[in-house]
């Protein structure tokens, strides 16, 4: 059944049968009346109280849970079965199975739907002191982790099947909820908060245990700070604009105006490596052309032109470009004449190119990369292979049939060169 599913939902239950004995007909009577093939999977953490037997008996395939905690059983339930839509929810009756109705009708609008208690339209039933503890928990993992998102912590949610194959998450408890969404986040997927009631629990206590969360919770996002605060987040670049380092947000927008004011009134413009920068976001009828498919991925509903490919080989006709713009591109890749000689050709007689790289023969550049790369040891710093200085790069531009037309330098060790193709080149 499992290989011809339209939906599966996953339900790790410890001592639930009570809940169960409700919850289980409920959900297969809302999802036969959506017309669905689906199966529900029960992953049990070894109950006493007749769980296991519950489950059966309402027809829910049930998984012994072999990693310990919340975190190891929704893993071990979400690999257990293909369907391409797959539902996860608790089995205390604090999420109604109607709900899935509103999960299936958007299935198409996100890679993951989350139900919101903390969007606009969303409540919950909860004490006082809960309430209080998951608003502190859900905005400060919003605020040091710069998330857009409002309920970080609900595990009522819809996945897509595609972007779990590659999900490789460490925490085993609780906070395996936020870990997983920051990681679909960091991958340039699209989550979607749908407001939701949440209600009271059934029969039965919570298993979630105050100070081992919390500290479990702690952990998870020291991980994830460094997660976000890599090039392995879809939206680094995007985030760096504003970041409140001061140094990292002046550098990007002195770089972001400087290429901005070389390109001013070029029509057709192609920005290679473009990754998330506002630099693209701000040429809406540029194109975006990167080799990371996550960043393009986080690009594509914020700008309509995305293109993937590599900087050696540009998909373009030749001269059919204005402008192209390549900033902080060539000294993560190998040196290769390619790369200028292909820009030449895609460009008109007269276009221009915007080419940025560090200038590696001033001591203040090494000093700066030393110090990110100690600050942000996942950042781009380790990443830079080739060196240019200004000298060189000169060179190079002239070599290949290039005019030096202006550069300016971002924070004097950043070179940015304004370079024309002649008009009376071939």
């Amino acid at each position: 059944m499992a290989g011809v599913c339209d939906i599966a939902v996953v339900i790790p239950a410890w001592n639930e049968r009570a809940n169960l004995e409700l919850l289980l007909p409920a959900l297969r009577g809302q999802l036969e009346s959506l017309n669905l093939r689906s199966e529900i999977v029960v992953v049990d953490a070894g109950s006493h109280d007749g769980t296991r037997e519950a489950a059966e008996r309402w027809g829910a395939r049930v998984v012994l849970q072999r990693k310990p905690g919340y975190g190891g059983a929704l893993m071990e339930g979400l690999a257990s079965t293909t369907a391409p839509y797959v539902v996860t929810m608790d089995a205390d009756l604090s999420h109604r199975p109607v709900f899935i109705e509103e999960f299936w009708k958007r299935r198409h609008e996100a890679d993951v739907l989350i139900a919101s208690r903390y969007v606009p339209g969303g409540r919950a039933d909860m004490s006082l002191l809960r309430r209080f503890l998951s608003r502190v928990l859900n905005r400060t993992y919003r605020r040091v982790l710069s998330l857009p998102l409002q309920d970080l912590s609900s595990g009522f949610r819809m996945y897509r099947r595609d972007l779990l194959g590659g999900l490789a998450v460490q925490a085993r408890d609780f906070d395996v909820l936020e870990e997983i969404l920051i990681r679909v986040h960091a991958d340039g997927r699209r989550i979607l908060e749908v407001p939701f009631h949440y209600m009271a629990r059934g029969a039965g206590r919570s298993h979630a245990r105050l100070i081992k969360f919390g500290w479990a919770l702690f952990r998870t996002m020291l991980r994830m700070w460094r997660l976000r605060n890599s090039v392995e987040s879809a939206d680094y670049d995007f985030r760096a604009y504003d970041s409140p380092i001061w140094l990292q947000r002046y550098w990007q927008r002195t770089r972001h105006r400087i290429v901005l004011e070389f390109v001013r009134g070029r029509k057709s413009v192609l920005d290679v490596g473009c990754g998330s920068s506002r630099i693209i976001l701000d040429l809406p009828e540029a194109v975006g052309f990167d080799i990371q498919l996550h960043k393009l991925r986080w690009l594509l509903p914020r700008h309509r032109r995305v293109i993937r490919g590599t900087c050696f080989v540009l998909p373009f006709r030749s001269g059919s470009l204005d402008a192209v713009i390549n900033s902080q591109v060539i000294e993560h890749v190998p040196d290769d004449p390619a790369i200028l000689s292909e820009t030449k050709r895609v460009l008109r007689p007269g276009g221009i190119l915007v080419l940025g790289t560090p200038d590696y023969g001033r001591w203040l550049w090494w000093l700066l990369e030393w110090i990110y790369g100690k600050a942000l040891p996942g950042a781009y710093a380790h990443e830079h292979i080739t060196h240019f200085t200004r000298a060189s790069m000169m060179a190079k531009l002239r070599e290949a049939g290039f005019d030096v037309l202006a550069y300016k330098y971002v924070g004097f060790c950043e070179l940015i060169v304004q370079a024309k193709k002649p008009r009376t080149a071939e």
